[in-house]
């Protein structure tokens, strides 16, 4: 373990601000999404730039420290923050830089999708950006990266183009698809562990306009809900996304008052084709079954993206409550609910998945 003659020489060379326990703010600082998370590293290092990150690997390597990485601090396993070790925060990496003839767009570390959202739309384009707003970039592209855009446009990772990276050993290094192509891999799925990445280039999308929002129905009516769903999505045209969802509906604008806090099931659709097609994709979903809530229409792609963020509120302020929403990846280890909802990954186009 340090001591604190190595602690204040490791301070004295940062651009960013070391945060410890004696620090009115560590509290704050240690804070994650997941309210029942409740781990106090040794330090927090609000990474200013890349050498700052380049010195905290170091820092941490040289002393025997455990290092975690905190981006948008999503994690539902609270793995952006750790006990008794180094949490590197890329909160103050924030930036975003948009190409808008090469449709790609480079982001630093610390950005959220609210970041990118903001930045690609007054250019008519997207990129999959997981279903909530407030979710760090690196969190959600370095597992995978399921949103609403997906089986039109893939998985995050499927339209990573590069990415830079600082490796285990304070390298710093760039990563795509003709240097270090093996890191590239790695990235994009081939586990974790592989170091800090500080930016990310994307793949952007002509998605403007979409046509979706939640659809809730009783949670009585969930086995039908579920099968119907099943049914349905395997044929339905890559333009349509659905997420199947339980949730305990938000005390916020734009649900209405008599569903707050009412425990439904539903589906969160997104339909980014032409909006001529939109009414016409929905009607055999609305003769399906009539809906409690039927909040399907034409929206600003990031208007959806920042729907369900006061969920997360919820998350924070009330840990121990049922989760206020439970998508795919927390339902699939439930065998008989996983051959219900499967179906809206495996008929992702090929390539995609």
């Amino acid at each position: 373990m340090p001591d604190d003659n190595s602690i204040s020489d490791f301070k004295a060379n940062l651009r960013g601000r070391l945060i410890q326990p004696s620090d009115k703010d560590y509290d704050e600082a240690r804070n994650v999404y997941n309210g029942m998370i409740h781990k106090k590293p040794r330090l927090i290092v609000r990474c200013a730039d890349v050498a700052d990150i380049i010195r905290s690997v170091n820092f941490a390597r040289e002393n025997d420290l455990l290092l975690a990485i905190r981006g948008g601090g999503h994690n539902a396993g609270g793995l952006g923050i750790c006990d008794d070790g180094l949490v590197i925060d890329l909160a103050p990496i924030k930036y975003t830089r948009v190409d808008p003839d090469a449709r790609t767009i480079t982001v630093g570390g610390g950005c959220t999708w609210g970041d990118v959202d903001h930045a690609t739309h007054v250019f008519g384009l997207a990129t999959p950006s997981g279903i909530i707003s407030t979710t760090g970039v690196g969190g959600l592209t370095l597992g995978g990266g399921i949103g609403h855009l997906t089986r039109k446009c893939g998985l995050t990772i499927d339209n990573l183009l590069s990415a830079d990276v600082v490796l285990a050993n304070g390298t710093f290094v760039k990563a795509n698809a003709n240097e270090n192509s093996n890191l590239f891999w790695a990235l994009r799925g081939g586990g974790g562990n592989f170091g800090v990445v500080t930016s990310f280039t994307f793949k952007l999308h002509p998605v403007d306009m979409i046509y979706g929002g939640p659809m809730l129905y009783e949670l009585s009516e969930t086995a039908d809900v579920m099968k119907w769903y099943r049914d349905l999505i395997p044929t339905a045209p890559d333009d349509l996304n659905g997420f199947f969802a339980f949730l305990t509906v938000p005390p916020a604008p734009p649900f209405p008052e008599h569903l707050h806090m009412k425990k439904m099931c539903g589906v969160v659709w997104a339909h980014a084709g032409p909006q001529t097609k939109a009414e016409e994709t929905f009607k055999p979903i609305r003769a399906f079954k009539k809906p409690a809530l039927d909040f399907v229409g034409p929206l600003p792609q990031p208007a959806l993206q920042s729907m369900l963020r006061n969920t997360l509120v919820l998350v924070r302020r009330f840990p121990r409550c049922i989760p206020p929403c439970i998508s795919i990846l927390s339902t699939v280890r439930h065998h008989a609910l996983a051959e219900m909802i499967l179906p809206g990954i495996i008929a992702m186009p090929p390539g995609r998945r």
